[in-house]
């Protein structure tokens, strides 16, 4: 499962959630929460596509003893990421990879933000079925990126809303609306929430919904079979 991810330049990483990513630091806020509901107050957290460290820095502000795996294929983006976290460094371990070569854990608790849309559709389900593999029984996934209707006009009108909302200027508007029509993966609401339910997470719930965007908490559980039912 190799070369799935493919993410925008290093050194645009950090300047670009914020500005494209509608409540982007109300994003974070919103996942401590939720993750604190289940996670003990030393708790360990699997990130996802953890290259830039934004979120991993947020979430070691909010919670001063969970400790954090992050895993991400890109070495600048890690690099990246160590600099971001480097107050918490004790706390923090980065691998280079994609999921299947993160540890076993198992983890009180996953994150993946802004990352599945990089993720080709092919590769969605067992990538959430690895994440599934390394939680402890009914510890919580939070997942967030772009997912909207793919249906035209539907489709189309989104990617402009997003596109507006970024700022993109207009003359390359129409490249920007070509270049996320074929290089992102992007899926409708409701076939995310199938895929999570297939993977084995119960408990589905849509918490984060900004134009393009959409955000989900769901419960790792210990039988496929319970969450399909």
């Amino acid at each position: 499962m190799n070369n799935h991810f493919v993410q925008p330049p290093e050194n645009s990483y950090l300047e670009g959630p914020p500005r494209q990513v509608p409540g982007y630091h109300s994003l974070h806020r919103m996942t401590a929460i939720l993750l604190a509901e289940h996670l003990p107050a030393e708790g360990s957290l699997l990130v996802l596509g953890a290259g830039g460290g934004l979120e991993i820095k947020a979430l070691a502000q909010a919670q001063s003893g969970w400790s954090f795996i992050g895993i991400d294929p890109s070495a600048g983006m890690l690099e990246l990421a160590a600099d971001t976290v480097a107050n918490y460094q004790d706390r923090v371990r980065l691998h280079q990879g994609y999921i299947e070569d993160a540890p076993q854990g198992p983890f009180d608790g996953a994150i993946c933000l802004l990352t599945f849309h990089f993720i080709p559709r092919e590769m969605r389900l067992e990538t959430l079925q690895q994440i599934q593999r390394r939680l402890k029984p009914k510890a919580p996934l939070i997942i967030a990126h772009h997912s909207f209707p793919q249906t035209e006009p539907e489709r189309t009108l989104w990617i402009s809303r997003h596109l507006a909302f970024s700022h993109s200027p207009p003359a390359q508007a129409e490249a920007a609306q070509a270049a996320m029509k074929t290089k992102l993966s992007i899926l409708a609401p409701e076939e995310e929430e199938v895929l999570l339910k297939q993977a084995g997470f119960c408990q589905i719930s849509l918490f984060y919904a900004a134009f393009s965007f959409k955000g989900w908490v769901a419960y790792a559980d210990g039988s496929v079979a319970s969450c399909n039912t």
